[in-house]
């Protein structure tokens, strides 16, 4: 299955500096044509077309905005989360590079749909070089009368991947620290200083003017039964050709990692970023769609050369330095993951090992506050269960090594 170029048409084509550009190519089309219908026929739209949110939950977009429109409260606001700071992402960054205007017109789309007369874009820290283009996208796109009835704001994170998730992210914008709020009350009923809000990443907001100006029948007519429209992939690892791909949703990961980016000898694929889920080389037929893996896009490809109990520690270490350490189940779990993984890889297992990281696996996917602590189990269990004789192996040579030391000592 050959690319199929839709949000990243325009990248390559325009100006990203120049707003002209995009206008020419029927940028703004679409805004003009939502400014001539009700919000609430916008959202129709946006719901019929099964549209769902990029980021990696992939909640249905236009059920959300109907949640914020129908929320109490004369001022509403809208998010863009272009925090990205999920390992192994960057198709948000390549849209802000190549076609910011696309997602001034989406922003602007939303904003009208929601009542929103407030708009933030949360970027990530490490984006700061996009931070003079993406204003001056702002600027240009509000000079020319698009944004005339929502404000947009930027403002940048700190570095912490925690302020991927949406309400840590809320509470960074609001100067209070990184971490995940308690919920209910859900952000479209109580979000951004305690107003009805709603939060899209890039690519999410960058399918609506597409939507708009060629229909939801349209939109449906791609991808599988629940998975609609096309999703950018970031391919990286052990590959010849890295970079972001649009796919039609249902590709499956063969097409992707092998035909498209040039992936040998291959050994397993993360799905999703660090806390995606595992896919063995046996399963590389395996469709990219919600229903059954996804995650933010995330596609990292590992040849046999790499070790899985090795890879699986260095992820839990990163997922534990970026918990932020509210609740329990998180905070303690993501740690003692580590120490088992740790004891591992340095040669010191012991029998039941696999059994307390599974143990453990389950308590956090139930019990953790949020997405991170929810889904930091995933790369752990998934080892396990593809890699097990890894760890198996792991273990004997410890007791058999320790056994060694007895003997001669």
């Amino acid at each position: 299955m050959p690319e199929k170029k839709i949000l990243t048409k325009n990248c390559g084509k325009i100006d990203p500096g120049d707003v002209s550009t995009y206008e020419a190519e029927g940028g703004f089309k679409a805004l003009e044509k939502t400014l001539r219908i009700s919000p609430e026929e916008v959202i129709a739209e946006v719901k019929a077309s099964g549209l769902r949110g990029r980021g990696g939950a992939g909640f249905p977009c236009g059920a959300k905005w109907e949640l914020a429109r129908k929320s109490k409260g004369d001022e509403k606001v809208l998010i863009c989360n272009a925090d990205e700071g999920e390992v192994g992402t960057f198709k948000d960054r390549y849209l802000l590079q190549h076609d910011p205007f696309s997602l001034m017109e989406g922003m602007a789309i939303a904003g009208y749909a929601i009542g929103a007369g407030k708009g933030y874009i949360y970027l990530r820290s490490e984006y700061h070089y996009l931070l003079e283009g993406l204003q001056k996208a702002i600027d240009q796109s509000k000079e020319k009368g698009y944004l005339k009835d929502l404000e947009i704001e930027i403002r940048e994170g700190a570095g912490a991947y925690i302020c991927g998730e949406e309400s840590a992210l809320m509470n960074s914008i609001e100067g209070k620290r990184g971490e995940s709020r308690f919920r209910p009350p859900f952000p479209p009923e109580s979000g951004l200083f305690e107003k009805p809000t709603i939060i899209n990443n890039v690519e999410t907001l960058v399918n609506v003017p597409h939507i708009i100006q060629n229909g939801s029948e349209w939109y449906g007519a791609m991808g599988t039964d629940e998975s609609k429209g096309t999703k950018l992939f970031c391919v990286s690892g052990d590959v010849a050709r890295p970079g972001v791909y649009e796919m039609e949703l249902g590709c499956d990961l063969k097409e992707l990692v092998m035909d498209l980016a040039g992936a040998k000898e291959i050994k397993m694929i993360q799905v999703g970023g660090s806390t995606g889920g595992i896919i063995p080389s046996d399963m590389l037929s395996t469709p990219l769609a919600y229903e059954t893996i996804l995650g933010s896009g995330a596609v990292m490809v590992f040849d046999q050369t790499r070790d899985v109990v090795d890879f699986t520690y260095r992820t839990m270490e990163f997922l534990n330095e970026e918990s932020c350490g509210k609740c329990t189940p998180c905070r303690e779990g993501t740690e003692v993951m580590v120490g088992v993984l740790g004891r591992l890889v340095n040669g010191e297992g012991v029998d039941g090992d696999m059994e307390v990281l599974e143990e453990l696996s389950d308590t956090m996917k139930l019990s953790a506050l949020c997405g991170l602590g929810q889904t930091a189990p995933v790369p752990v269990l998934d080892t396990l269960k593809y890699f097990r004789k890894d760890y198996e192996n792991r273990i004997s040579q410890s007791v058999f090594l320790r056994s060694l030391k007895t003997v001669n000592g």
